[in-house]
């Protein structure tokens, strides 16, 4: 009998990454940009990425898949230079 369709992972890539052997970041985070991009509109990405967490990233805690989507979770940093005229003018 095939599985049930996760609302919050209607691909089911982010299960399928957690069955690959040996998998790597840089094919996790393919696969995470894939997810989001696939993700309808009516599904908020920070609620389905905390339910994937529970899901799959408490039995598996060291897996490359786990540590990008707990990234996605960390609020963003404004950081670097500011470009345009602000960034380059002198003070």
């Amino acid at each position: 009998m095939p599985e049930a369709k996760n609302p919050n992972d209607p691909k089911g890539l982010i299960r399928e990454s957690y069955r690959i052997e040996n998998i790597g970041e840089a094919e996790c985070r393919s696969i995470l940009m894939d997810w989001a991009l696939s993700l309808p509109d009516e599904i908020a990405q920070l609620d389905a990425l905390t339910a994937l967490l529970a899901q799959y990233g408490v039995a598996e805690p060291d897996h490359p898949m786990t540590r990008l989507m707990q990234e996605g979770l960390a609020p963003m940093t404004r950081g670097g230079r500011r470009g345009g005229r602000a960034g380059r003018r002198q003070h």
